[in-house]
Formats: C-alpha cells, structure tokens, sequence
C-alpha cells in the first residue's frame, strides 16, 4: 500500500489495475474496530489522505510517510477524470441513485466530453445478495471501463471492492469515492474554499448538518487524537 503525499504523486500511481481509497479521522475510527475495513485500507495499492487530520496526525506521531498536504476525493477525481479526457475513454460509477447517476452523465457531457460515461445504481440496501454482487460485477466487466468510480459510502464501498476485486475484470484505476458522486452531480455542495484551504471543510458540514454529523464530528474528532496520543505514547 502506497501512502500518497501529495498531488502531484497522484500521476505516480502506475497504470492499470489499481485500487485507490482514501482515509480521514472518520474512516480510521471506523478501521479500529472493523478488521475487514481496516483489512481493504490496507490492502489497496493507493491510500490519499481526504484529512487534515491525517495529515498532522502523520506528523504528530512521526509515521515513516508524512503527506505534504490533505488530497481530498474530489482532487482525486477531477485529476483522473481530466486525464481521462485528454486520450478518450469510459468511466464507470458505480453507486447512488439513478437521479444522481442521471446528472452526472449530464454533467460530464459539458466537463469531459471525450468520456464515455456508463453507470449502475445497486439496491438500496445493507448487505447485497449473491444475485446482487453478480449483477454489479456483470455490470463492470460488461463496460469495460478505463476508469471505474465506486460510490457507496465508508466502510461499505472499500469492503466490497476488496470482497470482489478478483472477480472485477478490469484493466484501470479504481477509487472509492462515495461523497463526490453528490457534489459532481451537484446535490451536495461542497464547502467554500476559505474553508476547504484551511482544513475546516469537516467544520462546514458539521455546521449545515449538526444533528446528523454531531457524532462523527464531535465524538469523532476527539476519539481519533485518543488514538493519535496512544500511538505517541506507545
């Protein structure tokens, strides 16, 4: 697993099959008492760092790679998408719903139009069934893509890539992306950029959603510098 430090390691991830999630102070919480979460952030080929909490965690505890900056799942896509674009080719997005899978395409028409775009919303549901997981592999491999997107939120999306990685015939990156899905089809939007420089985009959500996000935030943000502090301890 390759820790990217910054965005310009990003045309460094070499070609073909690859497998790229991304870590913030939520994911890894969640990777501390989940083994198979933990097990797929592991096991990728690419981790980018979509945290400032990362990124000065990396520094407060002296990790052998220490990311120059936060590279956020929507740098991660607009890089892959444009470079993309510039030779032709499919994207895949696998996830959300047909609405928003509708205003993506409709939105890479104008963005990247040398992109073919094909798309395929998955039940809304907690665990697939067999029959399930068959369809979205028949899916991927059917489309051929040269880039395949993933979009099902933490920890669900990056488990079930590395549940099905073996069976995914395919030739391109993959990345886990969830949110982006919604802020490229423009039905979340994204915090302005004052705040995303500065590293308080997780403080902008918070804000517009207190009760939904209060646990992630709050209890979140405090569990993860109880780690950080174990780790310097220890």
């Amino acid at each position: 697993m390759q820790l990217v430090c910054s965005k310009s390691e990003l045309a460094a991830i070499p070609k073909g099959k690859q497998m790229i999630n991304t870590i913030n102070a939520f994911s890894y919480n969640n990777a501390r008492k989940d083994a198979a979460f933990a097990k797929a952030l592991r096991s990728c080929d690419a981790l980018v760092p979509d945290g400032m909490s990362i990124v000065k965690a990396c520094r407060w505890i002296d990790a052998d790679c220490k990311p120059k900056e936060r590279i956020a799942g929507w740098d991660l896509f607009t890089f892959e998408m444009s470079r993309l674009n510039e030779c032709g080719g499919t994207v895949m997005f696998m996830g959300s719903t047909d609405a928003v899978l509708t205003l993506i395409k409709d939105r890479a028409k104008i963005e990247y139009p040398n992109i073919r775009v094909c798309t395929y919303s998955p039940p809304y549901k907690e665990d697939f069934s067999e029959d399930d997981n068959r369809r979205i592999i028949n899916s991927i491999n059917t489309c051929n893509p040269d880039l395949l997107w993933i979009g099902m939120t933490a920890p669900k999306q990056e488990k079930w890539v590395m549940a099905h990685w073996s069976e995914l015939d395919i030739h391109c990156h993959c990345g886990t992306i969830g949110a982006v899905f919604d802020f490229f089809a423009g039905t979340t939007k994204r915090a302005p950029l004052f705040w995303q420089r500065h590293g308080l985009e997780w403080l902008y959500r918070f804000i517009k959603e207190p009760r939904r996000l209060w646990r992630r935030y709050i209890l979140g943000n405090v569990r993860f510098l109880y780690y950080m502090l174990c780790e310097c301890i220890l």
